[in-house]
């Protein structure tokens, strides 16, 4: 257990760290970074490396949905986003992109407004299908009972239910809450489901059979849940529990592995690399791919959170550009900031800590040394 410290005679505090607050160590062995491996397998899905694209509109589109794919990851769509909601979202991208700062929540609010139609969401997935490519989508909890038919009939090889803070035991005395075990039970796909920051939590989602876990709280770098909740875990001791819940998962079920995406303050190949030394399997990059040049945000990222018609938990921030998907996922890199050639990074660090693959780069040795910028 982690020590606690006391806030007041009251009340004690379990310390928690950030990606910032960690580093890797050199081991004692090296490796050409050509014999390092950086795949990873979902379920029946093979992908070439370890990074799924948030399902954020200023991150994924069909058409960039496809491209992650081609270039080794998995994109998902969010299904209650404006591809979903628009035959032609530009118009309303558009007014996201050229509002004035203090504009900018009521723009997303009022563009966000429009109803889901499941027509859409069966035009866009068939076309990231007839692309060849993983075809993933996400709902809300909220929204998965209404529209999952939809989906699955679809044809999705992934399924994301990826809120802010999901649980298994959602209670609710005016509407039959999502029943998570046996939906995933009764559905012949593959569940992705998330928020959780906590061991308890994720080894309760891990029970519902779900095949990977997202490890966060959403929005990542345009979230505002501290602020407007209170809520906030770091994020390396949070892929550190949830590793371990998954450990004993393991256990429990008599082989049984799920796995950890983080999904939050990964902004960077360093926080990347620190993401799985704690434990994660792949991690979910939003901020990270709205810098590029082809994503629909055009320099601008905002997550689900920010369009709440009634508690926005998220803003609209600026990111900026930095070069193109490819660049930035497989380099090359003229930049030494970690925002290009994120998937190179990941195969310099496993070559310089030794390990052969990502799923041994989470035994590497990690030290407490608080990131200072001076």
């Amino acid at each position: 257990m982690s020590a606690e410290v006391e806030i007041g005679r009251s009340k004690r505090a379990r310390q928690a760290y950030s990606f910032d607050d960690i580093a890797l160590v050199p081991a004692r062995r090296t490796r050409d970074t050509r014999d390092v491996r950086v795949g990873w397998q979902v379920d029946a899905y093979h992908v070439d490396m370890p990074v799924v694209a948030a399902p954020m509109d200023s991150v994924m589109s069909p058409d960039t949905a496809i491209m992650v794919g081609r270039l080794g990851g998995i994109g998902v769509l969010d299904l209650e986003g404006l591809w979903t909601r628009y035959e032609d979202p530009e118009p309303a991208l558009a007014r996201i992109r050229q509002a004035a700062p203090e504009q900018a929540t009521r723009v997303l609010q009022e563009v966000y407004r429009a109803p889901v139609r499941p027509e859409l969401i069966r035009e866009r997935l068939a076309h990231i299908r007839k692309a060849g490519v993983v075809v993933a989508g996400r709902l809300s909890p909220a929204q998965t009972l209404r529209h999952w038919r939809t989906v699955v009939e679809a044809g999705v090889d992934l399924f994301v239910i990826r809120g802010s803070v999901v649980s298994a035991e959602h209670v609710s005395g005016n509407a039959e809450p999502l029943n998570l075990k046996r939906f995933i039970y009764e559905l012949d796909v593959p569940v992705i489901v998330g928020g959780v920051t906590t061991y308890t939590a994720a080894l309760h989602l891990m029970r519902t059979g779900a095949a990977a876990v997202l490890v966060g709280q959403g929005g990542g770098a345009s979230s505002s849940i501290r602020q407007v909740l209170g809520l906030h875990m770091p994020m390396a001791t949070a892929v550190a529990d949830v590793a371990a819940a998954r450990r004993d998962y393991l256990d429990e079920s008599g082989g049984r592995y799920v796995h950890v995406i983080a999904d939050g303050s990964v902004g960077n190949s360093g926080d990347v690399v620190k993401a799985i030394a704690c434990g994660a399997d792949a991690v979910m990059l939003g901020a990270a791919l709205a810098r590029a040049q082809e994503a629909p945000g055009g320099g601008y990222h905002w997550g689900a959170e920010a369009r709440h018609d009634a508690l926005p938990r998220g803003y609209r921030s600026y990111v900026g550009t930095v070069g193109t998907m490819e660049e930035i996922l497989c380099g090359p890199s003229d930049r030494a900031d970690g925002t290009l050639n994120i998937v190179g990074a990941l195969r310099r660090t496993l070559a310089t800590t030794g390990y052969a693959d990502v799923k041994e780069l989470q035994r590497v040795e990690v030290v407490l040394a608080p990131y200072d910028p001076s």
